[in-house]
């Protein structure tokens, strides 16, 4: 006996008393755990496509007998076994049982161990079932969340491994990251991948918000209850109940309104302004932050009391220039869905934008990348120019053509490779050398020969570090 089948219930249908007990023993003999019912409809209400096990039901029955029982069962789902008992010999009724999908057909007088070995094979074909389902599942939603994530590197598979996990779940959910990860993206993700899917989604990003509008905004408010409140509003987390509550930059919320905020996380009530009752909320808070949590505690922004409620699960974005090859992946994406969208053929990329692509720090992360492709596909008809050019809005200053030779192309890396490292550690030359793992004199010199200086990547007062 294993502990898996220990869990796995089987139900049994039969309006014999003494038939039921007799059945029960034997089934738990063989590990199983057993629930009884006298009727079809009793039946019924217990089962559902997600039943574990299998149903074991006599033919006669008071009422609507084993057949049509049989037969609703496969309305449900048409993969729950059902075995059938009989005390009357009848082979008819026994072919049209199979042919109706009964998984077993079983004939009193009957050995226990018979239908011990009948109700274990029906469980583990029910199993088998089951984790085929999971499985198609899992596969289905990773395919749909790849498709909205985009990234094959490390950090972004375990990220959509991490989501679908979690959104199972109903803890409150911190996401960080710079501006322009995609942290909405997210929120949205672990909103649709889980249980509260059919419910509301509601976003409400707290920086955009004056500070007189922020608590109306979430809590709502009571006709008369100010100056302009002639009729009852309802909040945004009353009107997220049974969904998800989304609020993006959640640094930025007034100091005044986090203890209500920590409030409703506790009690999942809300006070509207100038009720006289609490309302009971029934939501999922999932927060955004572009700073890193303790540091927006350290400097007041953020209570420690409220953080602690909030990050639960901790999620943190990659910025685009720490996803590898991501930034090529993503750029073709968006080219494609552009160039589809304004009717355009899609522009080839050179491999003079293919490095600049992976080497660029895009501090703006992947919502610069998407701007970029935009702009890139709506210039190339009239005024094709190289990626650079119109990310950095500096001129060509004799850098290699798209079509150069095998050494301009090299060139060019090497170039926005050490351009961008330079320009992601503000010039400090030190930093430039662990980076890329080169020696001062091997650094100048390439910065030498390709014409890079901090001063042309507007460094000016960087520090020699």
């Amino acid at each position: 006996m294993t502990d898996q089948t220990s869990k796995t219930p089987v139900l049994i249908v039969d309006d014999d008393p003494s038939m039921r007990a007799a059945l029960r023993q034997w089934i738990r003999l063989a590990g199983f755990e057993t629930q009884e019912v006298a009727t079809v409809d009793q039946a019924l209400v217990r089962l559902s496509s997600s039943y574990e096990g299998c149903v074991v039901s006599d033919v006669m029955l008071d009422g609507e007998d084993g057949m049509t029982l049989l037969r609703r069962v496969k309305d449900l789902d048409a993969d729950l076994p059902v075995v059938l008992i009989t005390g009357h010999g009848d082979v008819p009724m026994a072919v049209e049982a199979i042919r109706a999908g009964a998984y077993d057909f079983v004939e009193k007088p009957f050995d226990p161990d018979l239908i011990a070995d009948v109700v274990r094979r029906a469980c583990d074909k029910r199993t088998l079932v089951l984790e085929n389902r999971a499985l198609k599942m899992q596969l289905s939603d990773s395919a749909g969340l790849e498709s909205r994530l985009i990234g094959s590197s490390p950090a972004m598979q375990a990220l959509r491994r991490q989501i679908l996990h979690f959104a199972a779940t109903d803890a409150a959910v911190l996401i960080t990251g710079e501006t322009g990860t995609g942290k909405e993206v997210i929120a949205q993700a672990l909103h649709d991948f889980s249980p509260r899917k059919d419910g509301p989604f509601m976003a409400i990003n707290a920086a955009a918000l004056p500070e007189a509008m922020v608590e109306a905004e979430l809590f709502g408010h009571e006709a008369g209850a100010f100056t302009g409140a002639d009729r009852q509003r309802i909040g945004r987390i009353e009107a997220a109940s049974g969904g998800v509550l989304f609020l993006d930059e959640i640094v930025s919320m007034p100091m005044a309104l986090q203890p209500k905020l920590l409030r409703v996380l506790q009690e999942k009530k809300i006070d509207r302004i100038g009720g006289t009752k609490p309302v009971e909320v029934d939501i999922r808070l999932i927060s955004a932050a572009n700073i890193e949590p303790g540091e927006a505690v350290q400097s007041g922004r953020l209570r420690e009391d409220l953080l602690f409620r909030l990050n639960t699960i901790e999620l943190r974005v990659p910025p685009l220039r720490e996803r590898g090859r991501d930034a090529l992946l993503l750029f073709d994406t968006f080219l494609n869905r552009f160039a589809v969208q304004y009717g355009l053929e899609p522009p080839v990329t050179s491999a003079r934008d293919e490095a600049f692509l992976q080497t660029y720090a895009w501090p703006g992360n992947v919502r610069e990348l998407r701007n970029a492709a935009e702009r890139f596909v709506l210039n190339a008809p009239v005024s094709p120019q190289p990626l650079e050019a119109l990310v950095t809005g500096q001129r060509d200053q004799g850098a290699s053509p798209a079509g150069g030779g095998l050494k301009e192309l090299m060139d060019a890396y090497e170039r926005n490779l050490i351009e961008g490292a330079l320009r992601r550690h503000g010039g400090r030359i030190a930093d430039v050398m662990r980076e890329l793992n080169l020696p001062r004199r091997t650094l100048n010199e390439k910065m030498t020969r390709l014409g890079l200086s901090r001063e042309q990547v507007g460094l000016t007062d960087a520090a020699e570090g």
